[in-house]
């Protein structure tokens, strides 16, 4: 399992250009390309212009969630969600995030044609690392910034009667059988759970429920 620092990274360093989507006044959706250029402990950084539509919505929502994904084939994926509050950086932590970013310059070649780049923080927030290079698939949540997480997904109940009919049908085989004062009872290993939902759709007592 990853830290939360080492997800940054990986998004960064490795993926870089995401896709990230608010809702404008009407609360419709919008979404926008959205390039990672920097990361520390507290937060992400990302570059929006002045002269986009995206960029006055940030300023008035204060809020964006994003999808990152890395990989050519669907067995090699790694997806990340993040969704959390936004703010502005000063000028001189923008200046730094770009230079650093030096790549920039191919499209905005001269100080001047960047006046208008604007770097964006995600300050706090939480997300869930999604990795299909695994079999079964490893997925968890993470947060920063003093977000906290909860807990989602379907749990079991002591209705279980241990049937094993939800075993037989977890595509990821993330069902696993505990004992809880000497009554067996099967659980969910989650951080192989996909969220499908057959293990609630097949349990004959209705012993499996989703946290909402």
């Amino acid at each position: 399992m990853k830290s939360t620092i080492e997800i940054f990274k990986y998004i960064v360093e490795e993926i870089h250009s995401t896709i990230g989507a608010t809702v404008d006044n009407k609360n419709l959706p919008v979404t926008c390309a959205i390039n990672i250029m920097d990361y520390d402990e507290t937060g992400i950084y990302f570059s929006i212009s002045k002269g986009m539509l995206f960029y006055e919505i940030l300023k008035n929502k204060k809020y964006l969630s994003l999808t990152a994904a890395n990989g050519k084939d669907i067995k090699d994926v790694v997806y990340i969600n993040i969704s959390g509050d936004v703010e502005e950086v000063n000028k001189s932590k923008r200046d730094l995030i770009l230079k650093r970013n030096d790549y920039i310059k191919r499209i905005y070649p001269t100080e001047k044609s960047r006046m208008n780049l604007t770097i964006f923080k995600i300050v706090k927030g939480k997300g869930e690392w999604i990795d299909l290079r695994y079999n079964p698939i490893e997925r968890y949540e993470f947060s920063f910034g003093g977000e906290k997480i909860e807990k989602k997904g379907y749990f079991i109940t002591a209705k279980c009667l241990n049937c094993g009919r939800c075993r037989e049908i977890c595509p990821q085989g993330c069902i696993d059988v505990e004992k809880f004062d000497d009554i067996n009872q099967s659980t969910i290993n989650h951080i192989n759970c996909i969220n499908c939902g057959n293990c609630a759709e097949i349990c004959p007592v209705e012993a499996i429920l989703k946290r909402i």
